[in-house]
């Protein structure tokens, strides 16, 4: 008689044995906000869909945000996650009813799970208000957030003003969302490669999503792994949020709309998980459910091995949010 094994029993059991899973990228204070009204807009296109949290968070109270995001840190803790890294919202309309929320959050949750707050730039950080409460946000959150689309034409100067208010806040630490259109056209995580050695900051950069490094031929590929491998920048997949990017005519390799994780561990890149929005206008259907995001990124990206697979779901996200 042949010996089965069940390689997810395999698996999971490996997690645990690491501490458990890691939520490395989420955006917890804008979680479970659908409605009757807001549901039509679930298959407007990621530009148009930026700004429409604003009717929610200009009208929310800070108990209101504290609700929700208390709602996922429980569904995290249920499922066993040792830690969670989120970016919330800090800009001209929500002000700080989300840093408020948080503190409440990490106080009340902090024997049951890590949580690692990111300042969030919807608004972008170049604007005067909106840098105004970039750097009220950059105070107070644990890592600094960053994310070029929003300061279009102008992403090296968005990098410069991350890491010059990293430094001036004494923050170790960047996330940044890059290339995430699956775009050939989009090059977002060289430019992040180069300014983070520009800026001395080699080993403390994580690039979110990455999906346009896939739509890229095999030797650019290849060349910007061993870059991002000089700087040390660690990167982290949301299969789950991305599988959906749109059909488009602009010609590129054959690829998936996932993170090239397998290319990436294979250069000796450390990749975390994440599960990005969680019930909104972005993702709807999207539960949080971190195992549904690990068997999406393995068989998107054919990974099989269980060691590789443990760390991609528990130690490298640790790693992602300096724990």
């Amino acid at each position: 008689m042949q010996d089965f094994i069940d390689p997810k029993d395999l698996l999971l059991k490996k997690i645990r044995a690491r501490g458990g899973f890691v939520n490395a990228h989420a955006h917890i204070d804008r979680a479970y906000i659908l409605n009757k009204t807001n549901y039509k807009l679930t298959s407007a296109t990621l530009q148009q869909k930026w700004d429409f949290p604003d009717q929610y968070k200009a009208k929310a109270s800070v108990g209101d945000i504290y609700s929700n995001m208390a709602r996922v840190v429980e569904s995290m803790c249920a499922q066993g996650v040792q830690a969670i890294g989120s970016f919330i919202d800090v800009d001209p309309v929500v002000k700080d009813k989300a840093i408020l929320a948080s503190q409440k959050l990490r106080d009340n949750f902090k024997k049951d799970i890590k949580i690692v707050f990111i300042n969030q730039v919807v608004k972008g950080v170049i604007e005067p208000e909106a840098k105004r409460w970039f750097e009220i946000g950059a105070q107070y959150a644990d890592i600094i957030g960053g994310l070029l689309e929003k300061d279009k034409g102008r992403e090296a100067e968005h990098l410069d003003i991350l890491f010059q208010t990293a430094k001036k806040n004494g923050k170790k630490l960047l996330h940044v969302h890059v290339d995430q259109f699956n775009s050939p056209r989009q090059r977002d995580t060289e430019l992040l490669v180069k300014k983070t050695l520009e800026h001395g900051y080699e080993g403390k950069v994580t690039a979110i999503h990455c999906l346009s490094v896939a739509a890229q031929p095999k030797a650019y590929r290849q060349k910007l792994y061993k870059q991002m491998k000089k700087a040390d920048i660690k990167v982290v997949a949301c299969p789950v949020a991305w599988i959906d990017s749109p059909r488009s005519e602009v010609l590129a390799p054959s690829h998936n709309a996932v993170t090239p994780v397998d290319e990436m561990v294979a250069a000796g890149l450390s990749v975390g998980l994440g599960t990005d929005n969680i019930s909104d206008i972005y993702k709807p259907f999207n539960d949080g459910d971190m195992w549904t995001e690990l068997h999406f990124l393995l068989e998107a990206c054919h990974i099989y091995d269980i060691d590789t697979l443990s760390d991609i779901a528990s130690v490298n996200g640790l790693k992602t949010l300096g724990l």
